[in-house]
C-alpha cells in the first residue's frame, strides 16, 4: 500500500488516526450512523471513520487529480486487504462528511512547534472558473469575489501561519473578500517572537495589538513609507518569506486542496482538512536552515 502512495506513510497515518478516533469515541454516545430519511431504518456503516479519514488523507499524496479516480483505480483494486469493509464510491462520498469534525480536531494535534520565527500569508481557493461565478450555487452565500496581485478570483481565502521549519501553526478559512489583516489576531494568539508577512499586513493598529501579545509583526515597506532601521537578521528573514508561498504551492498542486468539482460544502471542508493533514505528514517540507555555519564574516549576534 505504501508503494502506491509514495509521498506518505499510510500505515503510520492509519495507526495515528485510529488511535485518535478511539480516544475520541468515549465522548460519543454511539457510533455515527448513515444519514436517512424520516421513518427510514438507520444502519451503521461497515467502514470505521478512521478508515474513511485515512483514505481521504491518502488521496492528497497519491498524485491523482480527482478523488474518484484514486478511489476506483487504486483503493478498490489494491487496498481491499488493508480495508476489508470497503464500500462503493457513492457510499464513501456519503460517509466523508461524518469525518469533518474529527479531521479538524486531528489537524489541531498535528500543529508544529512555535519557534519564535513565523510566516503568514493567504492564498485564494477558487470554487469555480470566474466566468461561471454568476451561475454557481453550491457555495451560494458563503463565498465572494476577491482580488490579489494576480487578479480577481471567486471563492474562499485560506490564511496560514507556519514556522521556519515549514510546519503549520495556524489556519483559517474566510470568504475571498475578507481583509488579510482581519483574522491575524485570532490566529496569532499562541505565538511569540516575530511574524513576517507581505505588504498586505501593514497596519499600525495590528502591529500594536500583536506587540501587546508579545509578537512583533515585520512586513515589507511600501515605496511611500519612511525608511527605518531594521536588524540585518530581520532583513534576511523577510527575504525568506517565500517559504510560505512554497507551502501554498504544494497544497494546491500536490495536495489538490483546490478544484471546482465540489457538490457539497461539507465534502469541500473534508477535502481541505485532509489536504492540510496530508501536508503535515510530508517528510520534506519547505524549511529554512538557521543554524550558524561558523562563517567568520558574520557576527554571531545576528543569529
Amino acid at each position: 500500500m505504501n508503494n502506491i502512495v509514495s509521498h506518505l506513510d499510510i500505515t503510520r497515518i492509519f495507526c495515528e488516526v485510529d488511535d485518535f478516533c478511539q480516544s475520541f469515541e468515549k465522548h460519543w454516545e454511539e457510533q455515527p450512523m448513515l444519514p436517512s430519511m424520516i421513518g427510514e431504518r438507520k444502519s451503521r456503516s461497515r467502514m470505521r471513520l478512521s478508515e474513511v479519514m485515512t483514505i481521504a488523507i491518502a488521496f492528497h499524496g497519491s498524485g491523482y487529480k480527482t478523488f474518484k479516480e484514486f478511489y476506483t483505480l487504486t483503493v478498490i483494486p489494491f487496498w481491499r486487504k488493508a480495508f476489508p469493509h470497503l464500500v462503493s464510491y457513492t457510499r464513501f462520498v456519503e460517509l466523508m462528511p461524518w469525518t469533518m469534525m474529527l479531521l479538524c480536531c486531528f489537524l489541531h494535534t498535528r500543529k508544529g512547534e512555535v519557534t519564535g520565527i513565523s510566516f503568514i500569508d493567504s492564498t485564494p481557493i477558487n470554487v469555480c472558473v470566474p466566468c461561471r461565478a454568476h451561475a454557481h450555487k453550491v457555495f451560494k452565500g458563503m463565498v465572494n469575489w476577491g482580488k490579489n496581485s494576480v487578479g480577481w478570483h471567486f471563492g474562499f481565502k485560506l490564511h496560514l501561519i507556519i514556522n521556519d521549519k515549514g510546519e503549520l501553526l495556524a489556519f483559517k478559512l474566510t470568504p475571498a473578500n475578507v481583509d488579510d489583516r482581519e483574522p491575524v489576531p485570532e490566529m496569532a494568539q499562541d505565538l511569540f517572537g516575530q511574524l513576517f508577512g507581505d505588504r498586505g499586513y501593514i497596519s499600525q493598529k495590528l502591529f500594536e495589538k500583536l506587540y501587546e501579545q508579545g509578537l512583533q509583526l515585520i512586513t515589507k515597506r511600501k515605496k511611500n513609507m519612511k525608511n527605518c532601521l531594521v536588524k540585518l537578521i530581520d532583513k534576511i528573514l523577510l527575504r525568506k518569506r517565500a517559504i510560505i508561498e512554497s507551502v501554498n504551492d504544494q497544497l494546491k498542486n500536490i495536495s489538490q486542496i483546490e478544484h471546482s468539482r465540489h457538490r457539497s460544502f461539507f465534502n469541500f471542508l473534508v477535502n481541505l482538512l485532509a489536504g492540510l493533514v496530508a501536508y503535515t505528514y510530508r517528510q520534506s517540507k519547505p524549511a529554512l536552515d538557521l543554524q550558524p555555519k561558523g562563517l567568520p564574516a558574520l557576527p554571531p549576534a545576528i543569529f
